[in-house]
């Protein structure tokens, strides 16, 4: 078996699983995020009194925050009273950043665990050897009423990453790569497993930004194989057992696929659809309104700080605002003190609260009819960030920052020569 199929195995009570089979799982953590106020009027609905385990739920105010309408307000208001009436201590507030990043900044995320969320990029949790996975209100309700949920067993494939990372390029140039080639519908209800010795060498950061966008593939979930990278991060978690699974030797993926990301440069997704992938050579040059620096794909700490690398010293053109959005809270006050966050003020560019932000098009940086965006987020369909007409793309952070400091789309390379930038290892 794979260790995706171990781990569903044992959360199921079962010596065993196949592809395609419908197993009951105990979930390990259960998130709510503040779009689904509907997971707690489920909740009462399906008849449930107390959640099955407290310590297991985590409730998150992410994407509105700070609440922009009074409609958001009262929903928070609901949520914070149901964690009150709950017992539920882990109510991450306003203040507290995107929910993936926070999982990760709490070290609440451990190998062979299952992490539900009211939220498609859930998939993040891959890069710790979890399986994450985003569902909707009544799943999270029949969680929270009896800690256990239903999946069926995924198809996997296995993306190999041969080669070595050019200047300029990132975790999110590759992730658009591999989208734009395969297609927004390659993996649904499929696990994809990165591998190979490029995925070794990536940081914690850059795996999160590449398992997150597996979503957008059509993923159900993703996986890497635990290595000393995880052990380094575990050292922050919180202490309890967890399991790593090794998948068998004569495991066969439904497809292998292997990359040589020597061949790839900087990549935009270009509107309208994620899918809709090119080499950034192709739209350089194009002016840009926004340049926008955030999101539970592009928004942290490694993503300041190659950000605040371009523009140190340099100042944005006033033809071009740029907005950063810090992940979380940990991430914010680490850039403050490594000075990243400083130095992209100096620059011109303006800081919000940690959160979601302009990436649902709720609030804090939105577009106008006509606007053209290049951003750090996952997903640039029509009215994603704001008016229908406006026009976003996606691309890497040091794209983003090479971008807002020409006031056009703009290749992160002529700014990171070798040895100057860590490019994500």
């Amino acid at each position: 078996m794979h260790a995706i199929e171990k781990l569903l195995a044992e959360k199921a009570g079962k010596h065993q699983v196949a592809t395609g089979e419908i197993v009951n799982c105990d979930v390990d953590i259960a998130g709510i995020n503040d779009l689904y106020l509907q997971t707690v009027l489920s909740f009462y609905e399906m008849g449930g009194e107390k959640v099955f385990d407290a310590d297991k739920i985590v409730m998150f105010f992410d994407h509105y925050a700070p609440c922009a309408t009074i409609t958001q307000a009262e929903n928070h208001k609901q949520f914070r009273k149901f964690c009150f009436e709950q017992g539920i201590e882990k109510l991450m507030d306003i203040d507290q950043g995107v929910c993936h990043q926070v999982l990760a900044d709490k070290g609440w995320v451990h190998p062979g665990e299952i992490v539900v969320v009211t939220d498609s990029h859930t998939t993040t949790h891959g890069a710790f050897g979890a399986f994450g996975t985003g569902v909707g209100a009544t799943d999270l309700a029949t969680i929270m009423i009896t800690g256990k949920l239903w999946f069926m067993v995924p198809e996997i494939f296995r993306i190999n990453l041969v080669g070595k990372l050019q200047p300029g390029v990132f975790a999110k140039d590759i992730i658009l790569h591999i989208i734009g080639d395969l297609g927004a519908d390659y993996g649904v209800y499929k696990a994809v497993e990165f591998a190979g010795p490029v995925v070794n060498g990536l940081s914690i950061s850059e795996r999160m930004c590449m398992c997150n966008m597996s979503t957008e593939m059509g993923c159900k979930t993703s996986y890497i194989q635990p290595d000393a990278v995880t052990m380094e991060y575990l050292h922050n978690c919180v202490a309890r057992p967890y399991k790593i699974y090794e998948t068998d030797t004569d495991f066969q993926y439904a497809a292998e696929l292997t990359y040589d990301v020597s061949k790839i440069r900087a990549q935009v997704a270009a509107p309208s659809s994620v899918d809709n992938v090119f080499e950034l050579d192709k739209y350089a040059g194009t002016p840009v309104d926004e340049a926008y620096l955030g999101s539970c794909t592009g928004g942290r700490l490694q993503d300041l700080a190659v950000a605040a690398q371009i523009l140190q010293g340099r100042h944005i053109p006033k033809t071009t605002r740029m907005i950063v959005v810090p992940a979380s809270k940990k991430v914010m006050e680490d850039a403050m003190e490594l000075g990243y966050i400083q130095t992209l003020m100096q620059a011109g560019a303006t800081i919000t609260a940690p959160g979601c932000a302009a990436c649902l098009g709720v609030h804090q940086g939105m577009l106008a009819g006509g606007e053209v965006c290049i951003s750090s987020t996952n997903r640039n369909f029509p009215g994603r960030m704001g008016h229908v007409d406006g026009r976003i793309f996606l691309a890497s952070p040091a794209a983003v920052a090479a971008s807002a400091l020409e006031g056009k789309i703009a290749d992160p390379a002529t700014y990171l020569k070798t040895g100057d930038c860590e490019n994500g290892r």
